[in-house]
């Protein structure tokens, strides 16, 4: 049976913004609405971009008990104090990140929308599994989808948390709230402060139901 606590929002960050300024705007997100975890992710951005970034967000974070992870930057980790890392689809090995992070750290890993990639990465140690996107549009738009079976068929036999990501708005929440331990709100919502805010309250309280 699909597991019965709510899901959590899991916040990834939009890959361009001014760090201190953004900082201070994610604490007054963080007083507002529950948040599971962060990740920053600057896409193809210069290595100084995401130690800034990172040391901007990092005392944020830890202030409000969020884990901030990284996106594919494995070695970054200890020499920033991050809580771990997310790894994109095929790019890194878990088992060899694990082994470098240690038991401790945070290691996430995208799967697409295939169960035998999820079912690999679940063994291979990854703490959580991304599976997307929910919907064709969306940051991980231009693939088959990640369909509400999928998830379904994930809480009933795999123990690895997984998590939601790519165009998941109100609706696609909705729909995957029992089954999902985790969702990303879509990416896009950054571009309106006002409406990420509104979307992100009312995910929370959808969730929380």
């Amino acid at each position: 049976m699909p597991d019965p606590s709510p899901a959590r929002l899991y916040l990834v960050t939009p890959d361009q913004f001014e760090p201190e300024p953004f900082a201070s705007d994610l604490a007054k997100l963080f007083d507002n609405v529950p948040i599971a975890c962060l990740r920053l992710d600057l896409g193809g951005a210069a290595e100084d971009d995401w130690r800034r970034a990172a040391n901007h967000l990092l005392p944020v974070c830890h202030d409000a008990e969020i884990p901030l992870v990284i996106a594919e930057h494995y070695r970054m980790v200890r020499p920033l104090g991050l809580d771990g890392v997310h790894l994109r689809r095929g790019v890194t090995p878990v088992r060899s990140v694990r082994k470098e992070l240690g038991a401790d750290a945070i290691v996430g890993a995208e799967a697409g929308n295939s169960k035998h990639t999820g079912m690999t990465l679940a063994e291979a140690g990854a703490d959580y599994v991304t599976l997307g996107p929910v919907t064709l549009t969306g940051s991980l738009g231009g693939e088959g989808i990640a369909d509400l079976e999928l998830f379904i068929w994930w809480s009933e036999m795999i123990e690895t948390p997984v998590v939601a990501e790519g165009g998941v708005d109100l609706e696609a929440a909705r729909d995957l709230a029992a089954c999902a331990d985790f969702m990303v709100p879509d990416r896009g919502l950054w571009r309106d402060p006002a409406e990420l805010m509104s979307t992100l309250k009312e995910m929370a309280a959808l969730l929380a139901d």
